[in-house]
Protein backbone atom coordinates (compact mmCIF):
# COMPACT_ATOMS: atom_id res chain seq x y z
CA UNK A 1 0.00 0.00 0.00
CA UNK A 2 1.19 3.38 -0.95
CA UNK A 3 0.52 7.28 0.30
CA UNK A 4 0.67 10.07 -2.24
CA UNK A 5 2.03 12.33 -0.40
CA UNK A 6 4.15 12.73 2.67
CA UNK A 7 -6.93 -19.68 -11.90
CA UNK A 8 -8.36 -22.17 -10.98
CA UNK A 9 -5.38 -25.17 -11.75
CA UNK A 10 -6.41 -28.45 -10.47
CA UNK A 11 -3.59 -30.31 -9.18
CA UNK A 12 -2.60 -34.15 -8.45
CA UNK A 13 -4.62 -35.55 -5.09
CA UNK A 14 -1.53 -35.12 -2.26
CA UNK A 15 -1.67 -36.89 1.22
CA UNK A 16 -1.76 -34.39 3.54
CA UNK A 17 -1.42 -36.15 6.54
CA UNK A 18 -4.95 -35.03 7.59
CA UNK A 19 -6.72 -38.01 6.36
CA UNK A 20 -4.54 -40.91 7.81
CA UNK A 21 -6.73 -44.10 8.66
CA UNK A 22 -5.60 -45.07 12.24
CA UNK A 23 -4.58 -48.72 10.72
CA UNK A 24 -1.31 -49.48 10.38
CA UNK A 25 -0.87 -50.49 6.78
CA UNK A 26 -2.67 -47.58 5.33
CA UNK A 27 -0.31 -45.87 7.50
CA UNK A 28 2.40 -47.13 5.33
CA UNK A 29 0.57 -46.60 2.04
CA UNK A 30 -0.06 -43.23 2.96
CA UNK A 31 4.16 -42.53 3.46
CA UNK A 32 5.20 -44.23 0.25
CA UNK A 33 2.69 -42.05 -1.34
CA UNK A 34 3.94 -38.84 -0.10
CA UNK A 35 7.88 -40.05 -1.32
CA UNK A 36 6.75 -40.68 -4.89
CA UNK A 37 6.87 -38.53 -7.79
CA UNK A 38 3.62 -37.79 -7.59
CA UNK A 39 3.83 -35.69 -4.36
CA UNK A 40 6.61 -33.31 -6.62
CA UNK A 41 6.09 -29.78 -6.57
CA UNK A 42 3.78 -29.25 -9.68
CA UNK A 43 1.92 -25.90 -9.51
CA UNK A 44 3.44 -23.07 -11.03
CA UNK A 45 2.10 -19.68 -11.50
CA UNK A 46 0.25 -18.89 -14.97
CA UNK A 47 1.37 -15.63 -15.18
CA UNK A 48 4.10 -13.31 -15.83
CA UNK A 49 5.68 -10.73 -13.07
CA UNK A 50 7.67 -13.37 -10.81
CA UNK A 51 9.98 -16.20 -10.85
CA UNK A 52 8.49 -18.76 -13.43
CA UNK A 53 10.25 -21.41 -11.51
CA UNK A 54 8.70 -21.20 -8.01
CA UNK A 55 6.14 -23.56 -7.17
CA UNK A 56 3.00 -22.58 -5.08
CA UNK A 57 2.32 -26.18 -3.75
CA UNK A 58 2.46 -24.79 0.12
CA UNK A 59 0.74 -27.49 1.15
CA UNK A 60 4.27 -29.86 0.31
CA UNK A 61 6.49 -27.17 2.10
CA UNK A 62 4.40 -27.98 5.49
CA UNK A 63 3.10 -31.48 6.05
CA UNK A 64 0.09 -29.84 7.85
CA UNK A 65 -0.96 -27.79 5.22
CA UNK A 66 -3.71 -28.49 2.87
CA UNK A 67 -4.55 -27.73 -0.76
CA UNK A 68 -5.75 -24.89 -1.32
CA UNK A 69 -4.79 -23.65 2.16
CA UNK A 70 -7.42 -23.77 5.04
CA UNK A 71 -5.10 -24.77 8.26
CA UNK A 72 -4.05 -21.25 10.24
CA UNK A 73 -0.30 -20.28 9.67
CA UNK A 74 1.78 -20.78 13.25
CA UNK A 75 5.27 -20.95 11.47
CA UNK A 76 7.70 -18.25 11.52
CA UNK A 77 10.36 -18.84 8.98
CA UNK A 78 13.16 -16.59 8.84
CA UNK A 79 13.23 -13.89 5.86
CA UNK A 80 16.09 -13.12 3.46
CA UNK A 81 18.64 -12.17 6.05
CA UNK A 82 21.77 -10.01 4.94
CA UNK A 83 23.86 -9.73 7.87
CA UNK A 84 25.82 -6.35 8.46
CA UNK A 85 29.80 -7.36 7.31
CA UNK A 86 30.98 -4.72 9.94
CA UNK A 87 29.19 -4.21 12.31
CA UNK A 88 32.08 -3.27 15.00
CA UNK A 89 32.39 0.07 13.01
CA UNK A 90 28.65 0.93 14.83
CA UNK A 91 30.62 1.54 17.92
CA UNK A 92 29.04 -1.38 19.79
CA UNK A 93 30.57 -4.46 21.18
CA UNK A 94 28.95 -7.85 19.95
CA UNK A 95 27.64 -8.56 23.50
CA UNK A 96 25.29 -5.28 23.30
CA UNK A 97 24.66 -6.26 19.58
CA UNK A 98 23.42 -9.62 20.50
CA UNK A 99 21.48 -8.19 23.11
CA UNK A 100 19.40 -5.66 21.39
CA UNK A 101 19.17 -8.58 19.02
CA UNK A 102 17.23 -10.62 21.84
CA UNK A 103 15.09 -7.91 22.96
CA UNK A 104 13.84 -7.63 19.54
CA UNK A 105 13.02 -10.94 19.32
CA UNK A 106 9.92 -11.57 19.79
CA UNK A 107 8.49 -8.61 17.59
CA UNK A 108 10.47 -10.56 15.03
CA UNK A 109 8.79 -13.52 15.06
CA UNK A 110 5.67 -11.88 15.25
CA UNK A 111 6.28 -9.94 11.77
CA UNK A 112 8.14 -13.25 10.16
CA UNK A 113 4.59 -15.14 11.10
CA UNK A 114 2.47 -11.72 9.40
CA UNK A 115 5.20 -12.71 6.17
CA UNK A 116 4.55 -16.23 6.17
CA UNK A 117 0.26 -15.77 6.20
CA UNK A 118 1.19 -13.29 3.30
CA UNK A 119 3.77 -15.91 0.98
CA UNK A 120 1.11 -18.61 1.76
CA UNK A 121 -1.70 -16.63 0.55
CA UNK A 122 -0.44 -15.16 -2.68
CA UNK A 123 0.33 -18.85 -3.03
CA UNK A 124 -3.04 -19.50 -2.93
CA UNK A 125 -3.99 -16.41 -5.20
CA UNK A 126 -1.54 -17.26 -7.95
CA UNK A 127 -2.02 -21.31 -8.00
CA UNK A 128 -6.05 -20.71 -7.89
CA UNK A 129 -7.72 -17.55 -8.83
CA UNK A 130 -5.09 -15.33 -11.25
CA UNK A 131 -6.52 -15.62 -14.82
CA UNK A 132 -8.04 -13.76 -17.82
CA UNK A 133 -11.62 -13.57 -17.25
CA UNK A 134 -11.50 -13.31 -12.99
CA UNK A 135 -13.82 -10.39 -11.81
CA UNK A 136 -11.51 -8.26 -9.48
CA UNK A 137 -14.25 -8.46 -6.57
CA UNK A 138 -13.80 -12.24 -6.49
CA UNK A 139 -10.45 -12.25 -6.65
CA UNK A 140 -10.14 -9.50 -3.20
CA UNK A 141 -13.14 -10.91 -1.58
CA UNK A 142 -11.44 -14.42 -2.06
CA UNK A 143 -7.89 -12.97 -1.14
CA UNK A 144 -8.96 -11.28 1.91
CA UNK A 145 -11.40 -14.10 3.26
CA UNK A 146 -8.45 -16.65 2.67
CA UNK A 147 -6.24 -13.87 5.20
CA UNK A 148 -8.64 -13.96 7.71
CA UNK A 149 -8.67 -17.67 7.76
CA UNK A 150 -4.76 -18.46 7.44
CA UNK A 151 -4.29 -15.64 10.27
CA UNK A 152 -6.82 -16.36 12.48
CA UNK A 153 -8.75 -13.00 12.34
CA UNK A 154 -9.65 -11.44 15.60
CA UNK A 155 -10.49 -8.19 15.16
CA UNK A 156 -7.65 -4.76 14.57
CA UNK A 157 -5.76 -4.60 17.72
CA UNK A 158 -4.70 -8.59 17.68
CA UNK A 159 -4.54 -9.74 14.07
CA UNK A 160 -6.32 -9.55 10.54
CA UNK A 161 -6.20 -8.12 7.53
CA UNK A 162 -4.00 -4.75 7.21
CA UNK A 163 -5.61 -2.64 4.26
CA UNK A 164 -7.82 -3.50 1.53
CA UNK A 165 -6.16 -5.37 -1.80
CA UNK A 166 -5.32 -3.27 -4.02
CA UNK A 167 -5.69 -4.82 -7.30
CA UNK A 168 -4.96 -1.96 -9.82
CA UNK A 169 -5.12 -2.10 -14.03
CA UNK A 170 -2.98 -0.32 -16.45
CA UNK A 171 -2.74 3.14 -15.88
CA UNK A 172 -4.20 3.14 -12.55
CA UNK A 173 -1.25 2.72 -10.30
CA UNK A 174 -2.73 2.24 -6.85
CA UNK A 175 -5.39 2.50 -4.12
CA UNK A 176 -8.13 0.82 -6.50
CA UNK A 177 -10.13 -1.95 -5.20
CA UNK A 178 -14.20 -2.64 -6.44
CA UNK A 179 -16.96 -1.04 -4.63
CA UNK A 180 -19.88 -2.49 -3.33
CA UNK A 181 -22.56 -1.84 -6.61
CA UNK A 182 -19.45 -1.05 -9.37
CA UNK A 183 -19.75 -2.33 -12.56
CA UNK A 184 -18.44 -6.00 -13.09
CA UNK A 185 -14.56 -4.86 -13.76
CA UNK A 186 -12.66 -8.08 -15.53
CA UNK A 187 -8.77 -9.15 -15.71
CA UNK A 188 -8.16 -9.38 -19.19
CA UNK A 189 -5.07 -11.21 -21.09
CA UNK A 190 -3.43 -7.26 -22.54
CA UNK A 191 -3.96 -5.98 -18.54
CA UNK A 192 -1.03 -5.18 -16.32
CA UNK A 193 -2.62 -5.40 -12.44
CA UNK A 194 -0.51 -4.41 -9.42
CA UNK A 195 -1.99 -6.71 -6.37
CA UNK A 196 -0.94 -5.33 -3.01
CA UNK A 197 -2.21 -6.50 0.05
CA UNK A 198 -1.46 -6.67 3.54
CA UNK A 199 -1.49 -8.86 7.08
CA UNK A 200 -0.74 -7.49 10.53
CA UNK A 201 -0.02 -9.17 13.60
CA UNK A 202 -0.91 -7.21 17.35
CA UNK A 203 -0.44 -3.98 14.42
CA UNK A 204 2.79 -5.58 13.00
CA UNK A 205 2.22 -5.23 9.32
CA UNK A 206 3.71 -6.83 6.40
CA UNK A 207 3.12 -4.70 3.26
CA UNK A 208 3.78 -6.63 -0.16
CA UNK A 209 2.86 -6.08 -3.75
CA UNK A 210 4.24 -7.65 -7.24
CA UNK A 211 2.69 -6.80 -10.62
CA UNK A 212 0.37 -9.59 -12.66
CA UNK A 213 0.86 -9.61 -16.44
CA UNK A 214 -0.09 -12.30 -19.03
CA UNK A 215 1.40 -10.72 -22.59
CA UNK A 216 5.36 -10.97 -23.05
CA UNK A 217 5.55 -7.59 -24.46
CA UNK A 218 5.39 -6.40 -20.77
CA UNK A 219 8.15 -8.19 -19.47
CA UNK A 220 10.70 -5.39 -19.81
CA UNK A 221 8.16 -3.06 -17.58
CA UNK A 222 7.97 -5.11 -14.89
CA UNK A 223 11.81 -6.61 -15.19
CA UNK A 224 12.51 -2.72 -15.00
CA UNK A 225 10.55 -2.63 -11.65
CA UNK A 226 10.95 -5.64 -10.06
CA UNK A 227 14.89 -4.62 -10.07
CA UNK A 228 14.67 -1.19 -9.00
CA UNK A 229 12.74 -2.59 -5.71
CA UNK A 230 15.55 -5.27 -5.44
CA UNK A 231 18.58 -2.15 -5.65
CA UNK A 232 16.36 -0.03 -3.37
CA UNK A 233 16.46 -3.50 -0.93
CA UNK A 234 20.44 -4.12 -1.26
CA UNK A 235 21.23 -0.23 -0.32
CA UNK A 236 18.57 -0.31 2.98
CA UNK A 237 20.47 -0.62 5.94
CA UNK A 238 21.67 1.01 8.80
CA UNK A 239 22.72 4.40 8.40
CA UNK A 240 21.95 4.62 4.93
CA UNK A 241 21.39 7.85 3.38
CA UNK A 242 17.61 7.50 2.04
CA UNK A 243 18.21 10.22 -0.62
CA UNK A 244 21.13 7.51 -2.30
CA UNK A 245 18.57 5.00 -1.91
CA UNK A 246 15.90 6.77 -4.37
CA UNK A 247 18.61 7.79 -6.75
CA UNK A 248 19.45 3.88 -6.81
CA UNK A 249 16.05 3.07 -8.02
CA UNK A 250 15.60 5.74 -10.45
CA UNK A 251 18.73 4.71 -11.94
CA UNK A 252 18.15 1.15 -12.01
CA UNK A 253 14.47 1.60 -13.41
CA UNK A 254 15.44 4.52 -15.76
CA UNK A 255 17.76 2.09 -17.45
CA UNK A 256 15.10 -0.22 -19.30
CA UNK A 257 12.48 0.69 -21.93
CA UNK A 258 9.65 -1.38 -23.24
CA UNK A 259 8.28 -2.16 -26.91
CA UNK A 260 4.38 -1.87 -26.56
CA UNK A 261 2.25 -2.56 -29.57
CA UNK A 262 5.38 -1.26 -31.80
CA UNK A 263 6.46 1.63 -30.31
CA UNK A 264 9.48 2.15 -27.56
CA UNK A 265 8.93 4.12 -24.05
CA UNK A 266 11.42 5.10 -21.90
CA UNK A 267 10.38 3.33 -18.41
CA UNK A 268 9.89 6.12 -15.92
CA UNK A 269 10.17 5.82 -12.17
CA UNK A 270 6.51 7.66 -10.63
CA UNK A 271 8.46 10.75 -8.64
CA UNK A 272 5.33 10.98 -6.39
CA UNK A 273 4.75 7.27 -5.11
CA UNK A 274 6.86 6.76 -1.75
CA UNK A 275 7.97 3.64 -0.35
CA UNK A 276 7.56 4.36 3.54
CA UNK A 277 8.51 3.63 6.94
CA UNK A 278 5.94 1.45 8.95
CA UNK A 279 5.02 1.55 12.34
CA UNK A 280 2.63 -0.62 14.90
CA UNK A 281 -0.81 -0.02 13.82
CA UNK A 282 0.59 2.42 11.60
CA UNK A 283 0.83 1.87 7.60
CA UNK A 284 2.52 5.25 6.92
CA UNK A 285 5.27 6.05 9.17
CA UNK A 286 6.90 9.01 9.49
CA UNK A 287 9.66 8.63 6.88
CA UNK A 288 9.23 7.68 3.01
CA UNK A 289 11.68 6.15 0.37
CA UNK A 290 11.22 8.10 -2.75
CA UNK A 291 11.62 6.26 -6.66
CA UNK A 292 13.46 9.15 -7.78
CA UNK A 293 16.93 10.77 -6.72
CA UNK A 294 17.02 14.53 -5.12
CA UNK A 295 13.45 13.01 -3.37
CA UNK A 296 14.16 13.97 0.31
CA UNK A 297 16.61 15.60 2.32
CA UNK A 298 19.91 14.35 2.59
CA UNK A 299 20.71 14.53 6.13
CA UNK A 300 17.64 11.25 6.61
CA UNK A 301 19.20 7.77 7.19
CA UNK A 302 17.87 4.59 8.42
CA UNK A 303 18.28 3.62 11.53
CA UNK A 304 18.34 0.53 13.31
CA UNK A 305 14.87 -1.07 14.27
CA UNK A 306 13.45 0.58 11.47
CA UNK A 307 10.50 -1.12 9.53
CA UNK A 308 10.33 -0.21 5.91
CA UNK A 309 8.44 -1.01 2.89
CA UNK A 310 10.47 -0.11 -0.22
CA UNK A 311 8.46 -0.17 -3.45
CA UNK A 312 8.70 1.08 -5.88
CA UNK A 313 6.54 2.49 -9.53
CA UNK A 314 7.15 2.62 -12.71
CA UNK A 315 5.34 4.31 -15.51
CA UNK A 316 5.49 4.30 -19.78
CA UNK A 317 3.14 7.59 -19.00
CA UNK A 318 4.33 10.68 -17.54
CA UNK A 319 5.77 9.20 -14.08
CA UNK A 320 3.54 11.14 -12.22
CA UNK A 321 0.25 9.83 -10.67
CA UNK A 322 -3.31 11.98 -10.05
CA UNK A 323 -6.09 11.11 -8.16
CA UNK A 324 -9.03 10.21 -9.68
CA UNK A 325 -11.89 8.00 -10.23
CA UNK A 326 -14.44 6.60 -7.09
CA UNK A 327 -12.52 6.52 -4.02
CA UNK A 328 -12.48 2.82 -2.23
CA UNK A 329 -10.23 3.18 0.44
CA UNK A 330 -10.32 4.97 3.48
CA UNK A 331 -8.09 5.12 6.80
CA UNK A 332 -8.82 6.96 9.83
CA UNK A 333 -6.08 9.78 10.47
CA UNK A 334 -3.53 8.70 13.01
CA UNK A 335 -3.42 11.45 15.00
CA UNK A 336 -7.10 12.22 15.05
CA UNK A 337 -8.02 14.33 18.05
CA UNK A 338 -11.65 14.33 19.18
CA UNK A 339 -14.11 16.39 16.88
CA UNK A 340 -17.63 17.00 17.73
CA UNK A 341 -20.12 15.37 15.44
CA UNK A 342 -23.53 16.34 14.89
CA UNK A 343 -24.70 13.63 12.46
CA UNK A 344 -26.03 10.46 15.02
CA UNK A 345 -24.77 8.46 11.40
CA UNK A 346 -21.57 9.94 11.59
CA UNK A 347 -21.10 8.98 15.70
CA UNK A 348 -22.41 5.52 14.61
CA UNK A 349 -20.27 4.88 11.54
CA UNK A 350 -17.31 6.17 13.81
CA UNK A 351 -18.06 3.64 17.15
CA UNK A 352 -18.22 1.15 14.15
CA UNK A 353 -14.45 1.63 12.47
CA UNK A 354 -12.93 2.67 15.83
CA UNK A 355 -13.52 -1.30 17.36
CA UNK A 356 -13.21 -2.96 13.85
CA UNK A 357 -10.38 -1.04 11.83
CA UNK A 358 -9.17 1.37 14.38
CA UNK A 359 -5.91 3.59 12.53
CA UNK A 360 -5.82 0.48 9.78
CA UNK A 361 -7.53 1.57 6.07
CA UNK A 362 -10.57 -0.09 5.48
CA UNK A 363 -13.17 0.20 2.50
CA UNK A 364 -16.59 0.02 1.57
CA UNK A 365 -16.52 -3.15 0.45
CA UNK A 366 -15.90 -4.09 4.17
CA UNK A 367 -18.51 -2.09 5.78
CA UNK A 368 -21.43 -3.85 3.40
CA UNK A 369 -20.04 -7.33 4.92
CA UNK A 370 -22.63 -9.43 7.39
CA UNK A 371 -19.68 -8.85 9.89
CA UNK A 372 -18.86 -5.45 8.91
CA UNK A 373 -15.13 -6.28 8.48
CA UNK A 374 -14.74 -8.22 11.51
CA UNK A 375 -16.37 -11.25 12.54
CA UNK A 376 -14.59 -11.93 15.42
CA UNK A 377 -16.28 -8.30 16.52
CA UNK A 378 -19.53 -8.08 15.01
CA UNK A 379 -20.46 -11.68 14.29
CA UNK A 380 -23.16 -11.74 11.38
CA UNK A 381 -24.34 -8.37 12.77
CA UNK A 382 -21.95 -5.66 11.78
CA UNK A 383 -23.09 -4.65 8.12
CA UNK A 384 -23.21 -1.36 7.81
CA UNK A 385 -26.26 0.15 5.77
CA UNK A 386 -27.26 4.11 4.56
CA UNK A 387 -23.60 5.35 6.00
CA UNK A 388 -22.04 6.87 2.62
CA UNK A 389 -23.27 10.24 4.00
CA UNK A 390 -21.74 9.78 7.17
CA UNK A 391 -18.20 8.61 5.31
CA UNK A 392 -18.32 11.67 3.27
CA UNK A 393 -18.85 13.75 6.78
CA UNK A 394 -16.11 12.08 8.66
CA UNK A 395 -13.55 12.57 5.25
CA UNK A 396 -15.07 16.73 5.44
CA UNK A 397 -14.00 17.05 8.95
CA UNK A 398 -10.79 15.51 8.91
CA UNK A 399 -11.17 12.10 10.99
CA UNK A 400 -10.70 10.18 8.49
CA UNK A 401 -8.24 10.31 5.39
CA UNK A 402 -10.07 9.53 2.24
CA UNK A 403 -7.27 7.54 -0.67
CA UNK A 404 -8.56 7.22 -3.86
CA UNK A 405 -7.15 5.78 -6.85
CA UNK A 406 -3.99 7.03 -7.56
CA UNK A 407 -3.84 7.46 -11.93
CA UNK A 408 -0.87 8.03 -14.58
CA UNK A 409 -2.02 9.39 -18.40
CA UNK A 410 -4.93 7.27 -19.77
CA UNK A 411 -3.20 4.81 -21.87
CA UNK A 412 -0.02 4.15 -20.21
CA UNK A 413 0.92 1.17 -18.03
CA UNK A 414 2.14 0.93 -14.44
CA UNK A 415 4.18 -1.61 -12.69
CA UNK A 416 4.79 -2.26 -8.49
CA UNK A 417 6.94 -4.09 -6.65
CA UNK A 418 7.39 -4.17 -2.70
CA UNK A 419 9.01 -5.53 0.06
CA UNK A 420 8.83 -5.23 3.91
CA UNK A 421 12.12 -5.27 5.43
CA UNK A 422 13.13 -4.64 9.28
CA UNK A 423 16.70 -3.54 10.03
CA UNK A 424 18.07 -5.47 13.12
CA UNK A 425 21.17 -5.31 14.99
CA UNK A 426 22.68 -7.71 13.88
CA UNK A 427 21.80 -7.16 9.78
CA UNK A 428 18.52 -6.58 7.59
CA UNK A 429 15.87 -9.23 6.75
CA UNK A 430 13.47 -8.93 3.95
CA UNK A 431 10.75 -10.22 5.88
CA UNK A 432 8.11 -10.85 2.72
CA UNK A 433 10.95 -12.55 0.45
CA UNK A 434 9.30 -15.69 -1.04
CA UNK A 435 10.41 -18.11 -4.22
CA UNK A 436 8.04 -15.89 -6.34
CA UNK A 437 9.81 -12.66 -6.32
Amino acid sequence: MVCNEDEEVEGPLVDTGLLSNPKPKRKKKKKKKKASSSSAPSKTPTFRGVNPECFTDIYLKYDEQTDPPTVPVTVAPEGEVFPYENRASFGDSPAEIRARERLQEDVVNTFRQAAEVHRQVRGFVQTHLIRPGVELSDLCNQLENKTRELVQERGWLERGIAFPTGCSINHVAAHYTPNPGDDPVVLQYDDVMKLDFGVQINGRIIDSAWTVAFNPMYDNLLMAVKEATNMGLSHAGVDARICDIGEAIQETMESYEVEIHGKTHPVKAIRNLNGHSIEQYRIHGKHYIPCIKDGVDESAVMEEGDVYAIETFGSTGRGYVVDGMECSHYMKAFDAGHVPLRMQSSRRLLSHINRTFGTLAFCRRWLEREDGGSFHVHGDNGKQTKYVGALKNLCDVGILQPCPPLLDVPGSYTAQYEHTLILKPTGKEILSRGDDY
